[in-house]
């Protein structure tokens, strides 16, 4: 049987990769680029038949690169999002790309929740001013979050555990999503963001939810939390309101990642800043192992794959001499 040749793209030493892998055998030969730049990719893409994703974002598959793959059969990102990756030309090309949706839910939930709870009762400037010998008690002026309106925007997986998690401390919890739903918590974008104490965004970045939110709509004394992706917020609007209404925000994403030296973000003591860590913890990350394992033994199988989000079926069309195994 002639093996399937599977591109490793996550940033992690080749014997990781290949201690992961090791479990599908001899069916997989693995490559990793000769170097971690756009030219080493394009070299290796026209052997790849099976590409592990980048979950960093470095090594995205665009127009240019989805063409150079002309084997490609299969894109297995070890992430929910899939921002990076231009779906429509893998669609064009006949290739399913397959994400890990739903195994971070729980951490990311708690990390917003964390994020906000940190935010509201200031925690980082008490660490803060007890660390230079201070000692501020009625001064940091904190707030509860018990009874706050918290306003999600999107509501998949990881939406669906924000509210269960905010609702058991008390939170009245309304979402929006672009897809409208039949519920009482259900309400337009505009009156998410404007009535909420806490807004927490935890939508896939695309062209459509590209900027979509606009910090200065936010109601005065407001928490923005966005664990989503830096490009869903207008970066520019979310400093400006750090310099007037907003209470504070948490980010665990940037327009720009790792945040650049200088950034204004930097100088706002009110925003607790996290380097895009939400979704991992040490049981997430081995739930996200697990699916990607489970999807690519599906390929080899011959069985259809699991949470493919470019639109294609999710069976693998047997390519170049594979079979499946029985």
């Amino acid at each position: 049987m002639t093996p399937w040749d599977l591109l490793a793209l996550p940033p992690l030493p080749e014997g990781v990769l290949r201690a992961l892998v090791a479990p599908l055998g001899e069916r997989v030969r693995l490559r990793v680029p000769a170097r971690r730049d756009r030219a080493a990719l394009l070299e290796a893409l026209p052997e790849a038949e099976i590409v592990l994703g980048d979950w960093s974002g470095e090594l995205a598959l665009d127009a240019e690169a989805v063409a150079a793959a002309p084997l490609l059969a299969f894109v297995q990102q070890p992430s929910v999002g899939v921002d990076g990756h231009d779906l429509a030309a893998l669609a064009a090309a006949g290739v399913p790309l397959a994400n890990t949706a739903g195994v971070s839910a729980v951490a990311v939930a708690e990390w917003c929740l964390s994020a906000a709870l940190a935010v509201r009762r200031k925690l980082t400037q008490a660490d803060a001013a007890v660390r230079a010998g201070g000692w501020p008690q009625l001064e940091l002026g904190t707030s509860e979050l018990s009874g706050s309106k918290v306003g999600l925007v999107g509501y998949g997986p990881i939406g669906a555990e924000c509210e269960r998690l905010f609702g058991a401390f008390g939170c009245e919890v309304s979402y929006w999503t672009r897809t409208p739903r039949e519920t009482a918590a259900f309400r337009p974008l505009e009156r998410v963001v404007a009535e909420s104490d806490v807004l927490v965004v935890v939508i896939a970045l695309s062209e459509q939810t590209r900027a979509l939110v606009d910090p200065r709509r936010m109601k005065q004394g407001a928490v923005l939390v966005n664990a989503a992706r830096g490009g869903v917020v207008d970066q520019a609007a979310l400093v400006e309101a750090l310099g007037g209404h907003l209470g504070g925000a948490a980010l665990d994403v940037f327009e720009t990642e790792p945040l650049p030296a200088g950034d204004p973000l930097l100088g706002f003591a009110h925003v607790l800043l996290s380097p895009h860590v939400a979704g991992v913890t040490g049981q997430s990350t081995g739930r996200v192992v697990e699916a990607v394992m489970d999807n690519l033994g599906a390929v080899l199988d011959g069985r259809p794959v699991a949470h493919v989000v470019n639109g294609l079926a999710p069976d693998v069309s047997r390519k170049f001499g594979h079979s499946p195994v029985v």
